[in-house]
């Protein structure tokens, strides 16, 4: 049995980035753990949020000239001028211009999202971890085909040392402090509907 006893260190700003596995307009319509709705919210809040708290962001697809089309307009819309990369390997990570991106980071805490949970996100996760790095799954801005896939997909991830959370909360850890001057962007672009409510109520 492994030990699961680690010494925590937080995410932060100067140590954490993002990667943007696959989320493509084709893969997208077979979702059904998510809404297409709330999954496209889902992202575009992550991908806001971590772009105003200035992490790297690495994208990428799948065959997207062939079999799974581009990525979904408002990811795109979400990052302006961003570098989409293409690639005909299943595992983001076994692709050396995408594993390239990511070292270029420098960071050795990486957030993976993608389309699907279990092979989209899973794998480069799991290829992170064995590289040494900490890797992080924001399980609701990924996606996968069936309950199955979604439940062993997380299964896998835990068994080989990935740490699954919410977007939301890994964007509040990489905050910290609500005095931050980013901190208005960044519960900006988390749109949570309740804590508009409760801005709302703050301010009447």
């Amino acid at each position: 049995m492994t030990n699961q006893t680690r010494f925590y260190e937080p995410l932060t700003s100067q140590n954490a980035a993002l990667v943007l596995v696959d989320h493509q307009i084709g893969l997208l319509t077979g979702v059904r753990d998510y809404s297409i709705g709330d999954l496209k919210h889902n992202v575009v809040a992550l991908a806001k949020a971590a772009k105003s708290l200035k992490l790297p962001i690495v994208v990428t697809t799948t065959a997207r000239d062939s079999m799974w089309g581009p990525t979904f307009p408002e990811l795109v819309e979400a990052l302006p001028g961003i570098e989409i990369i293409d690639r005909s390997s299943v595992n983001a990570f076994d692709d050396a211009r995408v594993a390239h991106a990511i070292e270029a980071t420098g960071r050795k805490k990486l957030i993976f999202a993608g389309v699907s949970l279990e092979v989209c996100a899973a794998f480069p996760a799991i290829t992170a971890v064995g590289k040494g790095l900490d890797a992080y799954v924001a399980v609701d801005a990924s996606g996968t085909f069936n309950k199955t896939k979604h439940q062993v997909g997380l299964l896998r991830m835990l068994q080989a040392g990935v740490i699954l959370s919410d977007y939301t909360t890994l964007m509040v850890e990489i905050l910290k402090d609500n005095a931050r001057p980013e901190a208005d962007a960044v519960y900006g672009a988390i749109d949570m509907d309740w804590a508009k409510l409760v801005w709302q109520i703050a301010q009447a």
